[in-house]
């Protein structure tokens, strides 16, 4: 996989999987926080003096297609952010020079800040000897010219916190602070066998690491159907930030995960509980407006040459995502969640 090496354009570096076969992300590395932003505990940092909080100071780098990028344009809408931080949209499909800006083409923006062909350009920007991965969301400052930070958890967390007065003063997080200790340990227990374990079973080179991956991505969704049986959202009563993380990857699982992942021992659609969870998040305000299925579909069937050599694109399946869901209708429940329970 491609990535930048002391700030230079390599092809021929970055390995996808480990030597069992077990898909390998790579961690991101520009982690700076806003200053304002609550830090979570078992974040290790510090809001950045450099940076505050401001209207038209901030801009999001995001792709419709990617499910970590789309945390953010979440988070945005929800909040009422629109007009406080811009967004530029880079191409659904990402060639050897990474994500492009693309204008001409449908749902794609030119960068809006420094007009630049390519997110890599940006990544060197701001350090001119970045070795990493150019990923989405980059979240930039444009008073400092850098970037903020790329890491979509904690983006998704400095929306929340950090920006609440220049929004419509809603929260994606609890008032106290033992719930929103449980909201982060749902977003944990959910990272790894589900929005990390779709990924683990499509990249996987072995059989062995494909089937632990698949084991725990159906023990978990499984789980968690069973969780959102007698509760509306994943905490409880009220949408949070664990919502919009689990979100971004049903929402994608039946179109590219199911088929192009080889996550397919059961569709989303089947669920008695997330298939009506995903429909009612998809029904809130702020929500649907985020999801480019066209986006989604075209960057997964075309850019992992090595998983969809042809690049043909899978036709369905056909889901109303706008039918009723009579989820609503659930009693308001506080009862803690342990997301232990998942192992």
């Amino acid at each position: 996989m491609n990535q930048l090496v002391n700030g230079e354009w390599r092809t021929d570096t970055f390995e996808t999987t480990d030597e069992s076969g077990a898909f390998d992300r790579q961690t991101t590395t520009f982690r700076n926080w806003v200053v304002g932003s609550e830090i979570p505990d078992h974040v290790d940092a510090e809001p950045d003096k450099r940076f505050e909080p401001e209207p038209g100071r901030y801009h999001l780098y995001v792709s419709y297609a990617c499910p970590w990028a789309h945390r953010a344009l979440l988070g945005r809408s929800i909040l009422g952010l629109e007009d406080v931080i811009d967004v530029s949209v880079v191409d659904p499909w990402r060639g050897e020079d990474g994500w492009q800006f693309t204008p001409e083409k449908a749902g794609c923006t030119p960068d809006h800040v420094h007009d630049r062909d390519y997110l890599r350009e940006l990544y060197v920007r701001a350090d001119p000897d970045a070795t990493c991965r150019v990923t989405v969301p980059v979240l930039w400052d444009t008073d400092t010219d850098t970037i903020v930070n790329n890491e979509s958890r904690e983006i998704l967390r400095m929306l929340d916190t950090a920006f609440t007065d220049l929004g419509n003063g809603r929260r994606l997080l609890p008032e106290d602070d033992e719930a929103i200790q449980r909201v982060d340990e749902i977003i944990t227990a959910i990272y790894e066998p589900i929005n990390n374990g779709v990924y683990r079973a499509g990249f996987a080179t072995s059989q062995s690491a494909y089937d632990e991956a698949i084991d725990e991505l159906f023990d978990a969704l499984d789980h968690w159907d069973e969780v959102l049986a007698d509760r509306r959202f994943l905490a409880g009563d009220e949408l949070t930030e664990a919502d919009l993380c689990l979100f971004t990857t049903l929402i994608r699982f039946d179109h590219v995960y199911h088929t192009h992942f080889m996550c397919n021992v059961q569709a989303i659609h089947e669920y008695e509980h997330l298939w009506p969870y995903l429909r009612d998040l998809y029904q809130l305000p702020g929500v649907a407006e985020t999801v480019e299925l066209d986006h989604i579909k075209e960057h997964y069937y075309t850019t992992h040459p090595d998983v969809t050599p042809t690049r043909i694109i899978a036709r369905g399946p056909d889901l109303d995502f706008e039918a009723p869901h009579d989820r609503d209708r659930l009693a308001d429940d506080r009862t803690p969640v342990d997301p232990v329970e998942v192992e």
